[in-house]
């Protein structure tokens, strides 16, 4: 199951931030079709935001097609996204090394990933997707 973590100070919509992470789960092969996401009292407890916010964002997973919400019974994942490396793959272990290695260079947390990104840009251009 999906623990959401809100950053209060990001500048990011807080239902955007749960169908962000909600999404990546999905693509990271966390969540499969079939899954429960957490209830909306259980984000609730666990963020402390309002319930309409949790709301806000399972609807618009619904309108993305990625879950389905089940009158009574919860909201479950439909579909997948992308064809990400699962956590146990050597690609996700190579980026792992190359996070620690960026730290010991002394690269902050906002550095690696403005690196990471420009070789994102690099590597797959925006006409790509």
């Amino acid at each position: 199951m999906v623990e959401y973590r809100i950053d209060r100070r990001s500048g990011v919509a807080t239902y955007l931030q749960i169908v962000q992470q909600t999404q990546q789960a999905l693509r990271l092969g966390l969540l499969e079709p079939g899954d429960k996401l957490p209830t909306a009292r259980e984000v609730v407890e666990a963020t402390a935001i309002n319930p309409n916010t949790v709301l806000k964002a399972y609807r618009e997973l619904e309108r993305e097609g990625l879950v389905e919400a089940r009158r009574g019974l919860g909201t479950f994942v439909r579909r997948t996204l992308g064809a990400a490396a699962p956590a146990d793959s050597p690609l996700r272990a190579e980026l792992a090394d190359w996070a620690r290695r960026a730290r010991a260079a002394g690269l902050d947390r906002e550095d690696a990933a403005a690196l990471f990104g420009a070789v994102l840009d690099e590597n797959f251009p925006k006409e790509d997707q």
